[in-house]
Formats: C-alpha cells, structure tokens, sequence
C-alpha cells in the first residue's frame, strides 16, 4: 500500500484550509479532471457569486466521502471538528427539534466544505438572525417520468415568466442540474413559512391552469402522469435546495446554473453545464444573478390568488410525510388507500 501523501495547505483570503487526498476520486467517469482536487477548485473559482446565494443562510451540506458513487452524507448540523471560521445559526426544524446548522460568511467556509466532501450546498431561503421569515420564494419545475428538461424549459420560458411578469414579480432562473429549472424570486422578509409556502401553491395552481395540462400540483406520484410538478412544498420549513453554482451527484459533474432567460431556447442543454465547461461560461459571463437581492418583490399578490383560490374551494395542499399534521391540511393519504377505506 502506497503511503498516504501529506496535506497540503490552501490559503483562502487569508484563512488556511488544509486539503487532504487532493486526488481521491469524487467523479470516476471523469477520470483525472473529476477528483477532489477539482471540486476545491470550482468551489475557489465560484465563491464570491456561491457566497452570495448562501451567506448567512443556514446550510445543509450533501457530501460523498467516497465520491458520487459512494454513499451520501446529508449534513444538517455542524460538525464538532469545524473550524472557528465556519459560521454556525440554530434552527428549528418542523417536529419542532432544534439545532445548530452551517451559516456560511466567508470563502473559507466552502473551500472547507469541499475538503469535507461537499458535492451540492442546499441553503434555507431564509437568512440569519431571522430565520423564520423567508427572504425567497423558491418555484421547483420537476419533471416526471416520460418528461424531461425540454418540458420543463417550456412551462418555465412560456407559463411562469409571462405570469411572475404579471404580477410584477422578479424570477431567477437556473437549471437544477439535473432535468428541472429552478426558479427562485427575491421577497420581502415579512411572512411566515406558512404564508410563503400558500403564495407557492397559488402560483403552483395558477401555473397548472395556465400551462394546458403540462403541469400538475398533484403530491401523490400517483396522479401526476406524465406532467412537470411544480413543487410547492420546497417553501415549506426545512425543505432545501440546490445553490446556484452547486455541483450535483451526476455522472458528467453538471453544475446549477444561473440562466438568462432568453437562453431558455430550445436547444439549451443543461448537460452542457459541467464542472470541466463551466470555467469558460463563468469567465465568460460572470455571476447572472449578481445584485438579486437588492429588488424584492411583496407577496400581496400571490396571496391574493390564494385567497381567490380558497373563496373558490381551494384549501391546503399536503405537506411532505416528515411532517406534523398541519392546521388546515387535508388528510395526508393515498388517493388510491383512501378509495379503499
């Protein structure tokens, strides 16, 4: 057995981070340009515009200690061995349980993440010390079996922006990574999980009238068909995802990338987004959603779709089974059990 080669030391703004097994393979198909070193090296070279989607947020780590083919580490809470420069902020998480999580407030802190095995960064769409007030309503375009990207591109491009438009929201899009388009917009820090995720289903629900049955609301699986969920329970508390800039647990390395909306064409192919591609593109165009934070939009008008939608018979919609049985929610089962009962 050959001996483990030392570690080496990587100064970031000043702090130092210590890199270990800088060739352990995180991403096998790609051969040398898929190794850990690699994944610290996107991390340095996207930090500023990452640090921007998750400063202060609290932040739960997806890590692969022995590569993407290995098992998965979903890290909620900080770690006892985090150094003094990783932020922390406590949470409460819906059982009502709380605890300790990452708040990222400098590079340093994701270039550790990346020693640590760091795949994708998942931050809460809220920011400290607050919370508990969302600061983004966040529109998940998810494609089910016997559809793809190039439908969730369309419901995205030509229902959700034209509406977002409509109602004088700001959307930024991105891809998922993976076959989905993530949408997230920048909102006013003054309502509740529980308000947020209602304007999300009455976006959900405007956006599936509108889209001609391309889109369904649908919770069971087993009534979506072969439609793009719009998941309205990514606003719910405790329910994360992808950070622009992240990389995902794909065989190719894709990276989550910030889009114009005019390239929403359809030739756009998320899978050209990866982690050796992505340098060029990232020289090329910088960080498309630099400054997204400095319009936010007020969430009246959504709102005022779900008092619409509740005037017309529309209530809640279920929440992830993970979850306490919620004021208001209808019962959390099956169609096809409760047809049994």
């Amino acid at each position: 057995m050959s001996p483990k080669p030392p570690a080496e030391e990587v100064d970031v703004d000043g702090i130092p981070v210590k890199l270990t097994s800088p060739d352990k393979p995180y991403y096998p198909a790609l051969g040398d340009a898929g190794r850990k070193r690699a994944v610290v090296e996107h991390y340095r070279l996207v930090a500023p515009a990452l640090l921007a989607a998750v400063r202060d947020r609290p932040t739960h780590l997806q890590r692969f200690p022995d590569g993407i083919d290995g098992e998965e580490v979903y890290q909620k809470r900080v770690p006892r061995f985090a150094p003094e420069h990783v932020g922390t902020v406590d949470v409460t998480f819906p059982s009502g349980r709380t605890a300790t999580a990452i708040r990222p407030t400098n590079t340093a802190t994701l270039v550790w993440a990346a020693q640590q095995s760091t795949i994708t960064f998942h931050p809460w769409p809220c920011t400290a010390p607050d919370v508990d007030h969302p600061d983004e309503l966040r529109v998940d375009l998810d494609p089910q079996p016997g559809t793809g990207f190039a439908q969730a591109r369309t419901v995205a491009r030509d229902v959700l922006k034209p509406l977002l438009d409509e109602l004088g929201l700001v959307g930024h899009v991105k891809t998922s990574g993976g076959r989905g388009v993530h949408v997230f917009v920048t909102i006013e820090p003054r309502w509740t999980f529980t308000e947020v995720r209602r304007a999300g289903i009455a976006l959900a629900r405007e956006v599936e009238r509108r889209a001609e049955g391309l889109v369904t609301t649908a919770w069971w699986k087993e009534e979506r068909g072969e439609r793009i969920f719009v998941d309205y329970n990514q606003n719910a508390r405790d329910r994360t995802m992808a950070s622009a800039y992240s990389l995902r647990r794909t065989p190719r390395a894709t990276v989550s990338t910030p889009l114009r909306w005019d390239e929403l064409a359809d030739d756009l192919d998320p899978d050209d987004f990866t982690l050796t591609t992505f340098p060029a593109r990232f020289a090329a165009v910088g960080d498309l959603w630099a400054g997204r934070g400095e319009r936010a939009s007020a969430l009246e008008p959504l709102l005022a779709l779900a008092d619409r939608d509740a005037a017309d018979g529309l209530g809640d919609l279920p929440y992830p089974p993970s979850y306490p049985k919620m004021p208001g929610e209808p019962p959390r089962v099956q169609p096809s059990r409760a047809k049994g009962r």
